[in-house]
């Protein structure tokens, strides 16, 4: 199934529900990152995540930032996904490997249960707003789930998966469902819901048995008149880098530090967090930017 986003109404609009396809980003960001396994399902999470938390916003440049900072060996990790269905990420130590006791990988483990949980929504306009919660495990979904309930106060079932293979992501995606407000009293339709949520654990085996999102959908809450919004939005790992964004960055640091990178290294290279792209500028390069600075008005090379 090709990765997409689908969202879906049930229950006369009370319950919501969003589900996500990240098998192939995941994978792109396994390669572009060479991530170990346990790195690529904790990013693959998240990234997953990320989307699923931006779907509900309405600004079409709408982003959401998502940290996650443990105790773990892999340090913490780091997300930026949009509303248009693309997403980034990375973690800060991709090369770190963890098994649990039963030899699967240990997310939590590696995560850690000890540290934060950051997300900024950002509407493109205005003050991003921010909120931090404490991990609840490291796991990610039960973290973000605990985000959801405490920070926006919103009754929410998250399930979050990424199966490996030898060859990397066999299967990764999400899926939300949420109580909305008009229904946050109904008792019964609450009730039925928890009920429903140990379905949400098999979520990336279903995947990995071609399972598409709406089956996925019509078997949790097929008999509530589930109603498709939409087709399938495509989503990809997509990040807006480029040389020229590079130069711009170098021009800020000024003409004395321009100048001693041609006098130490005839040029300068950078490697982009998010994408783990290398961009080199050669010596003529720096010159250039160089005189730039000092044609400017503003008298900012320094």
């Amino acid at each position: 199934m090709a990765d997409q986003l689908i969202r879906a109404t049930a229950a006369d609009g009370g319950i919501r529900i969003v589900g996500v396809v990240t098998t192939q980003l995941a994978q792109v960001a396994r390669q572009r990152h060479q991530l170990s396994y346990v790195a690529t399902a904790a990013l693959g999470r998240a990234m997953s995540a990320g989307l699923l938390l931006v779907s509900n916003m309405k600004p079409p440049q709408s982003r959401v930032n998502l940290r996650i900072q443990g105790d773990g060996p892999l340090g913490g990790l780091m997300v930026d996904a949009g509303l248009d269905g693309t997403v980034r990420g990375y973690v800060d130590h991709p090369a770190v490997e963890l098994l649990n006791d039963a030899g699967g990988l240990d997310v939590g483990g590696a995560i850690g249960a000890t540290g934060r949980l950051s997300v900024v929504r950002d509407v493109g306009h205005g003050q991003p707003h921010a909120s931090t919660v404490e991990l609840v495990s490291g796991e990610i979904g039960e973290d973000v789930t605990y985000y959801l309930a405490t920070s926006e106060q919103t009754p929410s079932a998250l399930a979050l998966g990424v199966l490996m293979g030898v060859d990397g992501a066999e299967a990764a995606g999400g899926l939300l469902l949420q109580v909305m407000p008009k229904a946050a009293h109904d008792e019964a339709l609450i009730t039925l819901l928890e009920s429903r949520v140990a379905h949400l654990r098999d979520f990336s085996s279903q995947l990995r048995a071609q399972k598409t999102l709406p089956e996925i959908f019509e078997a949790l809450v097929g008999d509530l008149g589930l109603t498709l919004l939409s087709g399938g939005q495509p989503v990809q790992f997509y990040c807006p880098c480029s040389h020229s964004r590079m130069l711009g960055a170098l021009k800020m640091l000024g003409t004395t530090e321009l100048h001693e990178m041609i006098a130490e290294d005839q040029g300068a290279e950078a490697t982009c967090h998010f994408c783990n792209e290398i961009y080199r500028v050669n010596e003529q390069e720096l010159v250039q930017l160089i005189a730039h600075l000092q044609t400017e008005p503003s008298g900012t090379s320094r």
